[in-house]
């Protein structure tokens, strides 16, 4: 079992994180634009709210709802520098690298294509 494959049935295992599903909406917006763009809008967002060393609302930072991508980020933990510090072994206070933003991005999309 890989790594993402790992932390998505660990978080499937959460009350909280198990809860986050995919509207209907967000399934046809996902349909309407495609993978691509939806992995595209992933990094873009991971890249302007969680890369920064220090995030002022962190915590706060992702919307519950208007975009598949968010959805996911609460579902795979990956919504906050706390969250991601808790679940996913990455530390707070430093800038996220290339290869951290890549593997966020792929946990996201692994649980988008399961839903």
């Amino acid at each position: 079992m890989d790594k993402i494959e790992l932390i998505l049935g660990q978080l499937q295992k959460s009350t909280f994180r198990s809860r986050f599903t995919l509207s209907q909406k967000e399934k046809l917006y996902i349909e309407e634009k495609g993978m691509d763009i939806v992995e595209k809008h992933a990094y873009d967002f991971i890249h302007t709210r969680l890369t920064p060393s220090f995030i002022p609302n962190d915590g706060k930072q992702t919307p519950m709802k208007g975009h598949p991508v968010f959805i996911a980020q609460h579902a795979t933990a990956t919504c906050c520098r706390s969250c991601l510090e808790k679940w996913h072994k990455i530390k707070k206070g430093k800038e996220l690298t290339k290869e951290e933003q890549e593997y966020i991005v792929s946990v996201i999309m692994a649980w988008i294509k399961k839903h």
